[in-house]
């Protein structure tokens, strides 16, 4: 009796936080199953004054409509080649940055960390204009490499913040057993610390992907004007007209464009979490 109660305490005082957890968990996820369910609702159920949580018909229609539109195959192979080509890049760069932050000891270290805090608080949106005169200037509007580059100046800042604090919490004295075994600085941080960075990598990966995956300002308003040059955000858009929004086909596509995200989210998840944690460890 008496441990019974302790802990039907514990679980009387937790039940608030249990409530809050579970309707944040609900009012997160109700667009999405909304948005799922939409894909498979037949047109005369989608534009029903009567709207049901579970559809009394499913369909694929929609998704043979997204998947038969002009350029989905395009759309695709660019998402995926900007994308890719952006984290990659970002990974190389940061990789070396947060090294020579962590590491290393020379002048202006500081002031470089603090510009690169000041690069990760500034809206994305404030630096459209700068960024279509340089593009228009050096004559790199509308081509997907300016839109590569872009994406890796955007998630940049957060890799190298990211990959900072996880070398720092990796014991140099690791390293330096490794040197005196006869390794370079090089060989020692190859063979020894770079295997630990694997959540740190992949943390920073998946935020780099979601980031230029989901990114449309700049592909849609700004650098890509050509249709063959366009990316899946902005393929999106082109279920609207003037007659209107062909919301089932939106849904299907919008569903279709979640889940390379979301698989990648799956297999990385486990490692997102020690890779963010283990990143703010030190600074």
């Amino acid at each position: 009796m008496s441990t019974s109660r302790p802990s039907a305490r514990r679980a009387l005082r937790r039940l608030p936080l249990h409530a809050a957890a579970a309707l944040t968990v609900v009012i997160c996820l109700f667009p999405v199953y909304w948005m799922v369910t939409t894909a498979f609702k037949p047109s005369t159920d989608i534009q029903s004054y009567d709207p049901r949580l579970i559809p009394r018909a499913w369909t694929f229609d929609h998704f043979r409509r997204a998947v038969g539109a002009d350029g989905f195959a395009l759309f695709w192979r660019n998402s995926i080649l900007v994308t890719l080509s952006a984290v990659l890049l970002a990974l190389v760069v940061a990789l070396g940055a947060a090294y020579a932050v962590a590491r290393l000891r020379w002048r202006g270290r500081r002031q470089f960390v603090l510009a690169v805090f000041i690069a990760q608080m500034a809206p994305w949106e404030s630096l459209i204009i700068p960024i279509y005169i340089i593009s228009r200037d050096t004559g790199m509007l509308d081509r997907l490499p300016t839109l590569t580059l872009i994406y890796f100046m955007i998630t940049l800042p957060f890799t190298v913040i990211v990959l900072r604090g996880f070398i720092a919490g990796i014991p140099p004295e690791l390293e330096e057993a490794a040197q005196v075994d006869g390794c370079t600085r090089a060989g020692a941080f190859r063979k020894v610390a770079f295997p630990l960075l694997a959540p740190g990598l992949m943390a920073t990966s998946l935020f780099g992907f979601i980031t230029a995956w989901n990114e449309f300002t700049y592909a849609n308003f700004l650098i890509i004007k050509q249709q063959d040059s366009r990316t899946l955000p902005v393929w999106l858009s082109s279920f609207q007209s003037t007659f209107g929004t062909d919301w089932g086909a939106t849904m299907a596509a919008s569903t279709l464009f979640a889940l390379p995200a979301l698989a990648i989210f799956l297999a990385l998840q486990r490692h997102v979490a020690a890779g963010l944690a283990s990143g703010g460890v030190k600074g």
